[in-house]
Parts: structure tokens; C-alpha cells; sequence
């Protein structure tokens, strides 16, 4: 049975028991400060759980794509070593938002895989939850009596709240749960060890496939447990677990959803699968890797050097390095696989045939940058080796290889294997260490501690903010959280005007106000469908009726530049060409980000062009139309543009200027108008076929303009009001260019002077020619006599001082042959030098300069080189 065939069957089965199938929601999470992927297929149905949102149907079953590489869900490095832990994996799940509940869930999973998919009941074994005495839980006596209709005692167990409870994080919504286990091993092993035995216990071939979770509990922050007014069904089944069952096969990667893949680049690394370990690993590796930086490519997550792109960017990495280390790829490879990535999974989710090109040129352009940074490294890597075999040591110290890792990117056990190589190794403690001190850092920084919500009201809470910046408004619930050891507070009103951060555009802030008592609003911020408000510390009177205040100017600012990115992005698609689609904004107060897809840098021509079809759009003062709660259809048959990475429900808001037609839940102007007028400050590109435009608008753009005609206006005066000021700048510039040339053949032969005067300075002492002067000359012109000086005289060294505006600088340089002969290092004799000025410096071996602080101490330093010699 095909992979495809097995994932539509699932679909089909759950279609038939009433459920509403639905999409795939995006890999990357918006909205939810506590996740930044999709690690589960429960996660999209979060805020449902939380009661902040209704279902759009009581059933709903789905494929989803879930990634699970940080946080406590990390199977990053045991991808490819075993045969089944997987980045990025798709879950095959069905929910009951307070329908259905433990009866139809055991009874459907049994069907499903018993009945429809002809495994036998024989190889199965399920597990039900023991009990808690901490949490004072007794056992699922309920989901026990269940599974007693379909198995026999000795195919259930029973587990423990580590297995058995599932919890969406320390707080919130959880329950106890059923895992149905497999038994793919031989009749001949089965007769040896029970497979009852093997469960849980990470045996490669009994493996868990399906965990049923009956969420009926909310954890609390004290971590109580509460009863949930409603129960609801959280299933999720391993898809690629599955195929691997149903096709009879041992491992998952031997199955129709890697093996093409797989025997594509084993073509191309001219190795057979299944031959070799390390070769088998590195193509394991690569073959899923491609899968989770394809989809968050599609999904709106560019690779970068923060948070979930730094994610993205490190499993890259990880798959070239295996395909240049095992595989002897010393050129980009992995973007050849998209074609075939697409051929498999591009009907099932078609936001990868959307974005075929842009996988492809981003992924490409980070093999190339990587792999010349690992040419960089193995360069970094043979010169530290050569440092340490000359000491005459074997090891590497931790640190500089934490250096290698942390600032060049370069993985430790690259590093270990090439230095093993030339029979080196690296302290691992101390790598170890330095790791744990960063681990440290990042948890402080992102320390933070969460209270539950106190309920004041228990109603639903409106946003009213597109006609309103004002109202009366009440708190409903309100809690603490304790970031970086300050006490914050998070407010939810019954209705509000403050706009919450979504969709590029950032939250509102403002105050709320009530018998002269002003709290002040620092953000507005979505969380799973609930807008929360940020201040530094509650109202006196929390029961009150406050006047809400969206600070008026900041949110005129802001609507200003959301309009003025939409006449942006028409006038792009207008000039470059339709292939132009968003891929990222930020519009804030100060001004708006606009990302899009193009290969080509825009040329000055194309950007006015552009800058001048908006401007054109604001004089119109076309007419805001905006729509709401248009179906998906309908807007799609408008013309409307969707944001890039953005997931959307059956209904949405279009809003329209014109011909610019795009679905958005953001504010905008009545009219463009308002919006005043438009620059373009620059353009740039931040990834392979992605270019970013920043651009100002309104008040920010009329400072600009004057701010430059303000310059202008005082060139003239400096130009005598010449007609060309370019021309008569240019003018300019050549001519301080022929005068800095004199100055500089000036200088050269007073420098040459200055040096035959110095020449008789030499003295010798120890054998060694030394010069010590102190000159009036700027440090830079002294350093250019010294390395005339040590060039021209062997067995020398210079150390020249100078003092200007009470600041002492020195120089020393060293001869060619001190260096080799002597070991001699100019850069060490600085550091000591250094003291006496209390400064310090560095440099060459041959020459090297220093600052410092006491110029008293100018004299001590010819001295001091006197002892040193």
C-alpha cells in the first residue's frame, strides 16, 4: 500500500465517522509565545482547547506537518542514527471538541487499523494509565473496560504518568491517554521475548503508532488538577510509522516516503544504501532534513541567524555537512532534491508547488554559503592543528573549539574528525562547559514565570479597534508573569480597541483610565486567539469601569504604513512583474519592512518607478473597501493576496484600494489619502530570490524630504549656488584627491627624512641592534618607519613612543630573523611594554602597536625593553 494510498485512507475513514477534513496549519507557529513550531497535531486547535475560540465543527481529523527539533521535543541529533525518530514527520490525527469521547476513539482506532488496514490484532498492544498518587488520579478503569472488548488482558498495559498523561506544557489543558504499540519483529524473535516487555523500551521494531489522548483535566500553576467543563479527543498517529507497517518493512526510511530520495543521492554520492554505515546515515540524515526545510521554506520561515530560522538554518547545515563529510559533496546538492520532494508530497500539500522556485534559490544559496564557510574552517582548523603539534601537545582546548562552533558555525564533530585525523583530539569537558555556560545565558534571558488567569467575568472578549480607538471597557481576567525577575501583567477586556500584534503589523499601546488613575498600555499582544494587554502593574480598583485609550498618533502611524505596504506590493507586482508575492512584513510607527520574491537587485530606475506609482496611488485618495467575512472562495475569485506563512479560516476580511486586492485583518485608512506621502528608503536582499524594501511614510516621510532638501539647500551655499551640484562635487572630490596624493608624497619624504635622522640611534645591546625613540610623529607614520627599519636592518629592534593630546602610543617592530632565529614576537613584548602607559595592544609577529592612559610612563618603556633584552 503507497504511502499516498495509506495517508487518503485515514482522511476517507474519519470523513465517513463525520468529521470535517481540514488543511494542514503552517509549520511555523504565530501567536503563541510558548511554541515556535507546530511539534504536534493538537497545536492548531490550541486556543480551542484553552476555550478562547469555538470549533468550526465538533469532529475534524487532519494530516499535519509537526517538526520536533528544540525545546523538549528534540530528536534533532538521533535523525538518521535509528530508523525511525524524524525533523520533520507528518501526524495523522482526530479531534472531538466535547462530542465524542474515550468510547469512539478506542473503538475507531481499533476499526481503522484492525478492520481497514488488515493489521493483526496480534501484533498490537495498548497501554492505559496506571494512576497518580501526586496528582491523586486513579487508573483509566474507564479506557481499560474499552480495550478489554477488543484485546486480551495480556496485549493491555499499564503506564505511568511519564507515558500514560499527556500535558500541553506545565499549564493548561491535559489527560490520560492510550498509546497503541506494534510488534513488526520476527515469529522467530516474538517467541523469545514477549513483545509486552519491549514496550516503551525503545526497541526498534516496537514502536508506538498511535496515542489517543483524553483531555479532560486543566493544570493549574500550583499544579492542581481541575475537571475541564468539557472533554474533549486529541488523536495523533505517526504517519511514516505507519507506512512502514503497512509496507512490511523494518525501518521508515525503507519505505516509499524516503527510499526515492534516498537512492537519488546514493546515485549521485556513487554509494549503495545499505552497504556502509556512515554512508547509510548521511543519506538517512539529508533525506529527512530536506523534508522540514522545504516545508518551512513554504510555510514562511527563511533561514536566518535567529530563533526558528536559526533552527532552520542548523538542520540545513547539518544535512550538508554529513553530504560533505560522508558523502563527498563538495558543491551544493541538496536543492536538487526539491523536484522530487515536490513530485511526492506537492498534491498533499500544495503550498510547496507555490513556492517550487523560492525552495529551491534559498536553499542553494545557504549550500554555498555554508560550504565556504566550512572551507574557511577547515583553514581555521589546520592552522590551530599546526600550533599545537608545534607545542608538542595532542589536544585541542575546548574553548577554541567552541569558537569554531559558535562563531564560524563549524560542527563539533567535524572538528573532532579532522583533527583525529592528524592525531589530535579536542578537551571535551571544556567545550562541554562552554556549551552549558551559553544554555545558561539563553535561560536567563528568556527566563520566565507564568500565574494563572484570575477570572473577574467569564465572557468572550471583542475587538472593536478598526472604527474605535476609545471605550468603556472592563477587565474579565488578568494574571502575573515574572520576566527577568520583573513583575508584568497581562489584562483581557470584554471588548477593546487596542489592536494585537498579527499579520506584520505590531500591537497598539495606549493607557486604560479610571478615577484619574492612568495604567499605561506597553503592548497588545494575540495569544491563542485571545488578546492580551501588557502593563507594568494593575489598576487599584480592578472590578472598574475604565476608559481604554489607544495612543491615537502611534496608531495613525502605523494604519498610515500598513495602507501604504499594500500600494507597495500592487506597484512592485506593476513594475517587476507578477512572479512578485510578499514574503514577510513588519509595519510598525516608525515605518514598514516589505519582503517579496525577486532575483534580480531593483535599479534606481525600477525604485523611483515604484516610489512614484504609490505617491500617484495617495494622490487618488482612493476609497478603503473593505470586506468582511468573505468566504475563502469568493475572495480567491476577487484577486486577493494572501500573506506569506499565514493561515486562514473559512472566512476572512479583504481589504481593497483599487486594483490592490489582499486578505488582511490589519487597520488601514479611509482613504490613501491620509497616508500623505511615500519613500523608499532602501532596497536589499536577504536571502537567494528574496529582496526587502524599507520605506517611510506620512509625517516620517515629510521629515525625511526636508531633512534632504535641508542639505541641499547648504550645498548650494557651500557650492556658491552652482547649477550642478553633482558635478560641482565630483569637481571636488578629484581635486582633494590630486592634493591628498601630494600630501601624501609630502609626507613619504619627511618620513624618509625623519628616518635617516633616526638611523644613528642604533645601539647594541645583548647582541641585538635596539633603537629606542620618543618622536612627535603620529603612531601610524612611526609604524611605517619601523617596518622600513626592521627590513632594512637585520638583527634589530625598534621601539619608538609618542605622545599627543596627553594620550601615550608605542610601536615596537622586530627583524625578520629575531623572529625566526630568537622566537622573538612583537606582539608579546607589546603587551608587556603596554603596562607602563596602563594600556594594552597587540599585533604581528614583526610589528605591533599599544594605547594607554598614563603618558608619565612613556620613558619607563625604553626601560623596560632594556630588561627584556
Amino acid at each position: 500500500m503507497q504511502s499516498k494510498d495509506i495517508r487518503q485512507a485515514f482522511l476517507d475513514f474519519f470523513e465517513e465517522k463525520s468529521h470535517k477534513i481540514v488543511p494542514s496549519a503552517p509549520m511555523i507557529i504565530k501567536g503563541d509565545p510558548t511554541l515556535m513550531f507546530t511539534n504536534a497535531g493538537m497545536n492548531q486547535f490550541k486556543d480551542i482547547f484553552l476555550g478562547n475560540k469555538s470549533p468550526i465543527n465538533p469532529r475534524i481529523a487532519d494530516t499535519q506537518k509537526c517538526l520536533r527539533v528544540s525545546g523538549k521535543h528534540n530528536d534533532l541529533e538521533e535523525v538518521g542514527h535509528d530508523t525511525y525518530h524524524h525533523t520533520m514527520f507528518e501526524m495523522l490525527g482526530n479531534w472531538s471538541f466535547g462530542d465524542y469521547f474515550k468510547k469512539e476513539a478506542i473503538d475507531w482506532a481499533y476499526e481503522f487499523l484492525v478492520d481497514t488496514l488488515n493489521i493483526s490484532k496480534d501484533t498490537l498492544y495498548v497501554t492505559v494509565f496506571e494512576g497518580d498518587k501526586e496528582d491523586k488520579l486513579d487508573a483509566d478503569m474507564e479506557a481499560l473496560d474499552f480495550w478489554k472488548e477488543k484485546f486480551p488482558e495480556s496485549q493491555i498495559l499499564y503506564g505511568n504518568k511519564k507515558d500514560n498523561f499527556w500535558e500541553m506544557g506545565s499549564q493548561g489543558p491535559c489527560g490520560p491517554c492510550s498509546e497503541i504499540h506494534i510488534d513488526i519483529r520476527s515469529e522467530e524473535e516474538k517467541k523469545k521475548t514477549s513483545g509486552a516487555d519491549l514496550v516503551n523500551m525503545d526497541h526498534p521494531q516496537v514502536i508506538e503508532i498511535w496515542n489517543l489522548v483524553f483531555i479532560q483535566y486543566n493544570r493549574k500553576a500550583n499544579g492542581q488538577l481541575e475537571n475541564l467543563p468539557e472533554k474533549h479527543i486529541d488523536t495523533g498517529m505517526g504517519f511514516e510509522r505507519l507506512c512502514m507497517v503497512k509496507q512490511g518493512v523494518q525501518s521508515n526510511y525503507d519505505t516509499d516516503v524516503f527510499q526515492p530520495m534516498i537512492q537519488q543521492l546514493a546515485a549521485a554520492a556513487m554509494v549503495k544504501y545499505g552497504e556502509n554505515e556512515q554512508t547509510d546515515i548521511a543519506l538517512r540524515v539529508i533525506a529527512d532534513h530536506i523534508r522540514a526545510i522545504a516545508f518551512s521554506i513554504a510555510d514562511g520561515q527563511l533561514p536566518s541567524n535567529n530563533k526558528a530560522g536559526y533552527v532552520i538554518r542548523r538542520i540545513l547545515r547539518r544535512a550538508i555537512r554529513y553530504g560533505y563529510t560522508f558523502l563527498n559533496f563538495k558543491e551544493s546538492f541538496i536543492h536538487s532534491l526539491v523536484p522530487m520532494l515536490i513530485s511526492d508530497l506537492g498534491d498533499a500539500y500544495p503550498e510547496l508547488k507555490k513556492n517550487k522556485d523560492l525552495i529551491i534559490n534559498v536553499i542553494k544559496s545557504e549550500e554555498e554559503s555554508f560550504l565556504n564557510t566550512l572551507a574557511k574552517g577547515l583553514t581555521l582548523i589546520n592552522k590551530i592543528s599546526a600550533d599545537i603539534k608545534k607545542a608538542g601537545k595532542d589536544t585541542v582546548d575546548g574553548k577554541v573549539a567552541f569558537e569554531l562552533y559558535d562563531t564560524y558555525g563549524f560542527p563539533l564533530d567535524l572538528t573532532e574528525l579532522i583533527l583525529s585525523e592528524q592525531g589530535l583530539k579536542v578537551d571535551i569537558d571544556t567545550f562541554n562547559a562552554e556549551m552549558q555556560k551559553q544554555k545558561e545565558r539563553s535561560r536567563t534571558d528568556a527566563a520566565k514565570e507564568t500565574d494563572d488567569w484570575v477570572i473577574i467575568k467569564d465572557t468572550d472578549s471583542e475587538f472593536m479597534g478598526y472604527d474605535n480607538t476609545e471605550a468603556e471597557i472592563n477587565i474579565i481576567k488578568y494574571r502575573k508573569q515574572i520576566i527577568k525577575k520583573k513583575e508584568v501583567y497581562q489584562l483581557v477586556f470584554d471588548k477593546t480597541p487596542f489592536y494585537a500584534e498579527s499579520g506584520g503589523q505590531i500591537g497598539d499601546s495606549g493607557h486604560i483610565e479610571f478615577n484619574n488613575e492612568k495604567i499605561y498600555i506597553t503592548d497588545t499582544q494575540n495569544e491563542n486567539n485571545l488578546i492580551v494587554h501588557s502593563t507594568n502593574k494593575l489598576p487599584a480598583d480592578i472590578s472598574a469601569t475604565f476608559e481604554a485609550v489607544v495612543n491615537k498618533e502611534r496608531r495613525l502611524n502605523i494604519t498610515n504604513n500598513h495602507s501604504a505596504t499594500h500600494l507597495l506590493h500592487k506597484a512592485l507586482r506593476e513594475v517587476l512583474g507578477e512572479h512578485v508575492e510578499q514574503k514577510g512584513s513588519l509595519v510598525t510607527d516608525k515605518g514598514l519592512r516589505f519582503d517579496f520574491s525577486h532575483f534580480n537587485k531593483m535599479s534606481d530606475e525600477e525604485i523611483l518607478k515604484v516610489e512614484s506609482i504609490v505617491n500617484a496611488g495617495i494622490r487618488k485618495n482612493i476609497l478603503a473597501d473593505i470586506r468582511i467575512d468573505v468566504s475563502m472562495n469568493t475572495a480567491t475569485q476577487m484577486g486577493a493576496m494572501a500573506l506569506f506563512g499565514e493561515k486562514y479560516g473559512d472566512k476572512v476580511r479583504v481589504v481593497k484600494f483599487d486594483d490592490s486586492v489582499e486578505l488582511c485583518g490589519g487597520t488601514h485608512v479611509g482613504a490613501t489619502g491620509q497616508i500623505g506621502s511615500f519613500i523608499i528608503k532602501q532596497e536589499t536582499s536577504i536571502a537567494a530570490g528574496i529582496r526587502r524594501i524599507e520605506a517611510i511614510s506620512g509625517a516620517m516621510a515629510d521629515e525625511l524630504f526636508n531633512e534632504k532638501r535641508l542639505v541641499i539647500e547648504n550645498l548650494k551655499t557651500v557650492f556658491k549656488n552652482q547649477k550642478d551640484l553633482v558635478k560641482a562635487a565630483e569637481q571636488m572630490i578629484a581635486q582633494n584627491k590630486e592634493l591628498q596624493k601630494k600630501v601624501e608624497q609630502l609626507n613619504d619624504i619627511a618620513l624618509r627624512q625623519q628616518k635617516q635622522e633616526i638611523l644613528n640611534k642604533f645601539k647594541e645591546v645583548n647582541g641585538i641592534n635596539l633603537l629606542t625613540s620618543l618622536e612627535k610623529s603620529d603612531i601610524n607614520d612611526l609604524k611605517k618607519i619601523a617596518q622600513q627599519l626592521i627590513s632594512e636592518n637585520s638583527n634589530s629592534i625598534v621601539v619608538f613612543g609618542t605622545v599627543a593630546n596627553n594620550k601615550p602610543n608605542i610601536c615596537v617592530g622586530i627583524s625578520k630573523d629575531l623572529i625566526e632565529n630568537k622566537g622573538l614576537n612583537a606582539g608579546a613584548i607589546i603587551r608587556e611594554l603596554a603596562k607602563e602607559i596602563q594600556g594594552g595592544g597587540g599585533g604581528q609577529a614583526n610589528i605591533a602597536t599599544a594605547g594607554g592612559k598614563n603618558a608619565d610612563g612613556i620613558n619607563n618603556v625604553f626601560t623596560k625593553i632594556l630588561e627584556l633584552i
